[in-house]
């Protein structure tokens, strides 16, 4: 099973009273979503699945790619490594998982993926990508990590 872990892109502060689920990109963020998006649609296969954050910052990120996707409420800011673990299915999907979401629990995910804690989480830049393979060897289940990439590099 492959799972990526897209953090949403750049997304303006909200203002006094703003609901935190509100807040859309920075013209910075759409740029950064969109360059993303670009390298994704060039490698993510087309069976992949997309689970979607319901924030306004990470939707604007995932319609970046023009690809469908499914809104998922576990990925929320308050998610939880559990829940976004399950969402994904992981480690026994089919096909490869896309979650675009948020940190820390995206920092969380991939620490406990990579070390088996989740107590501090990895630091994944504002619009960047973890992607991880899992696949089943003699020797047990066996996991890479595949790339990390920036936004800013593309």
């Amino acid at each position: 099973m492959d799972l990526i872990l897209w953090r949403h892109a750049e997304a303006r502060q909200a203002a006094d009273g703003e609901d935190d689920l509100a807040r859309p990109l920075t013209p910075k963020g759409e740029r950064q979503a969109r360059r993303m998006a670009h390298w994704l649609n060039q490698v993510l296969p087309a069976t992949a699945r997309i689970l979607v954050s319901p924030a306004v910052r990470t939707q604007q990120t995932a319609q970046a790619l023009d690809r469908r996707f499914k809104t998922c409420a576990p990925l929320a800011p308050d998610g939880t490594v559990d829940s976004l673990l399950d969402a994904a299915r992981w480690p026994d999907s089919r096909e490869p998982v896309l979650v675009v979401g948020h940190q820390p629990v995206l920092g969380l995910a991939a620490r406990r993926l990579l070390m088996g804690s989740a107590q501090e989480p990895l630091r994944i830049k504002k619009g960047g990508v973890w992607w991880f393979r899992v696949r089943d060897e003699a020797q047990g289940p066996q996991l890479t990590l595949i790339t990390v990439r920036s936004p800013d590099l593309h």
